[in-house]
């Protein structure tokens, strides 16, 4: 790759940016889990149970765009602590549908209460105008859609 390419040298500061951000935002979100006494993966299961009851393991893998390994170390962990349960699909008894118990919604609303990464991003944003994020996130929309075209 030639450096000196002004297309090269523009794709490594966007590169660059967006790992910027993450990181920042990563930083956030492991305080707030952490404040928990959860993993970042742990939290984003409860959340993701609180906001869509009786989901299933298949459902969380794919949303979360986690390992079904990952996913399934995490939910026994989780089930092993009692924030969440595993009940067996009425409508078709190979599904596990997760539900959160009384402490897991517990440990999810004050996740979303504590979501300091949320909270940071609307500071960050305030002074930025709704055309500029709306731009900003059709952009983010349209390089995840090129990009996707490359992963193999």
């Amino acid at each position: 790759m030639d450096y000196s390419d002004k297309k090269v040298k523009l794709a490594a500061e966007v590169v660059q940016s967006f790992m910027t951000i993450s990181k920042t935002i990563v930083k956030f979100t492991q305080q707030n889990a952490s404040s928990l006494g959860l993993t970042v993966q742990q939290m984003g299961i409860l959340n993701t149970i609180f906001s869509s009851p009786s989901i299933t393991l298949k459902e969380i893998t794919e949303k979360l765009q986690l390992s079904k390994s990952t996913v399934s170390v995490n939910v026994d962990d989780l089930v092993n602590a009692k924030l969440i349960e595993r009940k067996t699909s009425a409508e078709d008894r190979r599904e596990i549908n997760l539900k959160l118990t009384t402490e897991g919604e517990r440990l999810a609303r004050k996740s979303c209460q504590n979501a300091s990464s949320y909270k940071a991003m609307m500071s960050a944003i305030e002074a930025i105008s709704e055309e500029k994020i709306q731009s900003l996130l059709e952009t983010h929309d349209q390089l995840l859609k090129n990009l996707r075209k490359f992963d193999v």
